[in-house]
């Protein structure tokens, strides 16, 4: 069993990628790694993160495009652009964009 890790964001939280130039609203987390064996070994050897980390799910955005992702906690930071994400999915998981967070909609708090 992997060392327990405490996640550093929260489902509402706008972050940004560390090194690639996108941004995006967290919506789900994972513990530690709970993707395909095919999605982490398609990630060049020297650039995979630890398993055994929290991994986020985001609704992402770049210039080009707005998509789903899936990244490590290693590889995001906050976002301190104060501006909300373009992401058309954003509007049917979260009700208001305020403080640099998103609040989740009441049907999808638990």
């Amino acid at each position: 069993m992997p060392p327990v890790a405490h996640a550093r964001f929260n489902v509402g939280d706008v972050v940004r990628h560390r090194l690639f130039d996108f941004r995006g609203v967290v919506f789900d987390i994972d513990p530690v790694f709970a993707n395909t064996d095919e999605w982490y070994d398609a990630i060049p050897e020297d650039a995979r993160p630890a398993k055994d980390q929290p991994f986020y799910h985001l609704l992402a955005e770049n210039a080009e495009s707005s998509y789903v992702a899936y990244v490590s906690q290693a590889n995001l930071l906050p976002d301190d652009s104060d501006e909300p994400v373009d992401h058309p999915a954003i509007g049917g998981l979260f009700d208001q964009y305020s403080d640099g967070r998103y609040q989740l909609k009441r049907e999808h708090r638990h």
